[in-house]
């Protein structure tokens, strides 16, 4: 399941985001966003759990959130329209 992760404070990173969310089971990738003129982060990312149900749990606990003075946005991933 992938979800997608929204408001992120520019501090984080793809390494720290799998951390975060790490607790709700086994992290598949982790991946922040980053623009590709000034390789800083767009404040938003994605991460891909291996197992639904822990994506269903990260999004219930971590929706709303404030982490690093932000309140996440975290919902399931909808696939890029072309």
């Amino acid at each position: 399941m992938k979800l997608y992760v929204g408001n992120l404070a520019w501090s984080i990173d793809d390494k720290k985001l799998g951390e975060i969310f790490s607790e709700f089971g086994e992290v598949s990738s982790a991946s922040v966003i980053m623009d590709r003129y000034s390789n800083r982060s767009k404040g938003f990312g994605f991460v891909e759990f291996a197992d639904e149900e822990a994506g269903k749990k990260a999004i219930a606990a971590m929706n709303g959130k404030n982490f690093e003075g932000r309140d996440l946005k975290v919902s399931e991933a909808t696939p890029r329209e072309e």
